[in-house]
């Protein structure tokens, strides 16, 4: 599965627009990451525990949308973009999605 932020992929051309692919996965923080959060903000610098939180949200937020491309028949998602929102209070989701598209 090709994954681009461009709305083309090079060298190659769009035969069909399927439709949208999305991916997106809830995550909450718990009580191990907040006591080592909560002694980080007090000197500064940054919270690598949900750092990596984040980074591991958004990679199962592209599995996902790569599983929904692929069951779409798509042969690459085209102008991938990441959102978040947060749904309650330390509980945020990550949304991925693109364009599924089938090349010629």
């Amino acid at each position: 599965m090709i994954i681009s932020t461009t709305d083309f992929i090079p060298g190659k051309e769009i035969a069909e627009v399927i439709e949208i692919a999305r991916g997106s996965t809830v995550r909450a923080r718990n009580i191990g990451r907040d006591i080592f959060a909560g002694l980080k903000n007090l000197v500064g610098g940054e919270i690598s525990e949900y750092t990596e939180l984040m980074a591991d949200a958004r990679e199962q937020a592209i599995a996902r949308m790569i599983a929904d491309a692929e069951q779409l028949g798509a042969d690459a998602v085209i102008n991938v973009r990441f959102t978040t929102s947060m749904v309650m209070q330390g509980c945020s989701e990550i949304l991925a999605y693109g364009t599924a598209v089938k090349l010629k």
